[in-house]
């Protein structure tokens, strides 16, 4: 199955400048990480904080840039893009951050926050069929068209990540990156986002890089796993396969947190 994304040797380097202190500064976020997601498929990338997971989502999503190594979309090298297609690049590759209520501009209603993108990429001839788009998308994520003209702290933290991936698919891309984006949601509230962000995968034939420190997730939404541990990937596999038979140390120990490893009995609760 060809890949829709690839990282070929990615490396991130923080407090590089002059002087003779530079080398003591220096730290490495992300240090020569190669991996490809699948079309249509899930990649999820796990480590504790501080692994460098999420600043591998910046660099893809072109809010960091890397300091080697190269990053292709279809083929192509996302740092080659400019203009037009570096706008076209932020279309097809969204984001859906962790905390809903910091990403979603409180003073703007939910139909602000999700027609915004179709302003910006001339999507709809006009504000009406804008709007009768952001209330088929919020149909799409279970809330109700209703939801329009509130604003996001009107809303549970569940109710405002389905705001969030809305917004994120308001632009029609192909490709979301997912950080951590059940983790400050109850665990039965995990369960429903997690269901709906398979059910839209399945609809729209949506590609997903996965960050998570939360194993437990990434059994039931992702295909294949990349274990990072201090900017490195120290292993990798289909979720059957790290699961069942993890090799690196650190891999075991994240499973160990999982209340239960028993690949008959390993399911996220509520799921």
């Amino acid at each position: 199955m060809s890949a829709v994304l690839e990282v070929k040797d990615l490396h991130k380097e923080f407090g590089r400048g002059g002087g003779f202190l530079r080398q003591s500064n220096l730290k490495v976020a992300v240090d020569e990480v190669s991996f490809a997601v699948p079309k249509g498929k899930t990649l999820a990338l796990v480590g504790e904080s501080g692994s460098g997971k999420s600043t591998v989502g910046l660099m893809i999503l072109g809010l960091l840039d890397p300091t080697a190594g190269d990053i292709l979309y279809n083929g192509e090298r996302i740092t080659d893009k400019k203009g037009s297609a570096r706008q076209q690049l932020r279309r097809e590759i969204q984001v859906v951050f962790q905390d809903p209520f910091a990403s979603l501009n409180a003073r703007m209603t939910v139909e602000e926050a999700i027609t915004e993108g179709m302003i910006v990429h001339k999507i709809g001839a006009n504000a009406a069929e804008r709007r009768e788009r952001a209330a088929r998308l919020l149909s799409e994520v279970g809330l109700s068209p209703e939801a329009l003209a509130r604003y996001p702290h009107e809303f549970s933290g569940g109710q405002r990540q389905r705001v969030a991936i809305a917004r994120a698919l308001s632009v029609e891309p192909k490709f979301l990156v997912l950080d951590e984006p059940t983790s400050a949601l109850d665990v039965s509230v995990q369960s429903q986002v997690l269901n709906l962000l398979r059910k839209l995968q399945d609809e729209f034939g949506l590609s997903y890089l996965f960050i998570t420190h939360n194993l437990a997730v990434v059994e039931y939404l992702a295909d294949e796993v990349c274990v990072m541990q201090r900017g490195k990937i120290v292993e990798r596999g289909t979720v059957d396969a790290v699961f069942d038979n993890p090799v690196d140390p650190y891999t075991k120990k994240l499973l160990s947190s999982i209340p239960s490893t028993d690949p008959g009995n390993r399911k996220l609760s509520g799921v």
